[in-house]
């Protein structure tokens, strides 16, 4: 029913676009399926959302709402910016040296607004949202002063060297190691949150504090360690599209992909696996209707209409359910 719904919006959408569904449908698949650089396209910008949904997933599944992967995933991009750039070591060594230090950076600029809502009790919603603005001006300072490309007056970095950078896996398409890495933190994320102790206790800090307390788990220490996690998974989306596709910093280098991993976990309802798919189906959504848009001068921002009608779709869905379980609830009272 709620597939029917969204195709039929599409619909509606594409023709007060002033253009043919059947045929748009038509460069829709051709821009996912018709050929090799479009599939590999698909892994290419499902990467850095894998890695910022796997974030939020593990963070608002402690209760911890992290709505900074953002400016997470750019502190990592910067940070490994500069170790690719400036580390005198083998390429090799960068690379490893960046991936850590992309987690490292993500985890800090993610744990000192968990630290002030344990400690003084500030709002995480507010603080992680204003630490995005931020590290983007922290950002836009380095590409134009101690990180832009003396030889060049545009406000970015030197090119990253191919040595530096994350393998490629399907030439000549972008395809990099990134996506393997995103893939194999999520099966690693799930392992830790649905198959050990502390994936266990930082699920029941989320979902019932007062009992998680009353039990003797430590509550503001899960809460500081999801967002560790969660801001270090988000780091290491920067460093994917840093070392993996643009190989240079850049500012618009996240292209929002930080908020819309928000919508990811959303969907995923928290599940590392489903972050996954999930993902990779907002990806196939973008090539798709990038192709069109190319072809038939379509707006690809039907995209983000259709993302924004299923998101409503889902809540209404689960009001729907919470006013029902409500009335239950409310008569069983009045009949005792």
């Amino acid at each position: 029913m709620q597939t029917a719904a969204v195709l039929v919006v599409a619909v509606l959408l594409i023709l007060v676009a002033g253009a043919d569904p059947v045929e748009a449908g038509y460069y829709f698949i051709y821009g996912i399926f018709g050929s090799l650089n479009g599939f590999a396209e698909i892994m290419v910008k499902a990467t850095p959302l894998i890695f910022v949904g796997l974030g939020v997933s593990v963070a608002f599944s402690t209760g911890f709402f992290n709505i900074g992967g953002e400016g997470q995933l750019y502190m990592g991009a910067l940070v490994s910016a500069i170790i690719a750039l400036w580390l005198p070591a083998p390429g090799v060594v960068r690379v490893i040296l960046s991936i850590v230090a992309s987690f490292v950076a993500g985890g800090i600029w993610a744990f000192i607004p968990a630290f002030l809502k344990n400690r003084m009790g500030i709002s995480e919603t507010v603080n992680t949202i204003m630490f995005n603005y931020i590290a983007t001006m922290i950002l836009g300072i380095a590409i134009r002063g101690f990180l832009q490309d003396p030889s060049d007056n545009l406000p970015q970095s030197a090119r990253i060297g191919v040595e530096a950078s994350l393998p490629a896996l399907l030439p000549p398409t972008r395809l990099h190691l990134g996506f393997v890495i995103a893939v194999a933190c999520a099966l690693l994320l799930w392992f830790i949150m649905r198959r050990t102790t502390l994936g266990f206790e930082l699920r029941i800090s989320g979902s019932n504090r007062r009992s998680a307390f009353c039990t003797g788990i430590p509550v503001q220490r899960s809460l500081l360690l999801a967002a560790v996690i969660s801001g270090g998974l988000a780091g290491m989306a920067g460093m994917s599209e840093l070392l993996g596709v643009q190989r240079r910093l850049l500012e618009n280098l996240s292209g929002g992909n930080g908020y819309t991993a928000i919508l990811v976990a959303l969907l995923a309802r928290n599940h590392p696996l489903a972050v996954v798919a999930v993902s990779i189906g907002f990806a196939a959504l973008q090539v798709g209707a990038n192709t069109m848009q190319r072809q038939m001068g379509i707006p690809a921002s039907i995209v983000s209409i259709l993302t924004g009608f299923i998101v409503v779709m889902i809540l209404s869905k689960e009001f729907v359910k919470i006013y029902r379980e409500h009335k239950r609830q409310k008569v069983s009272v009045e009949q005792a």
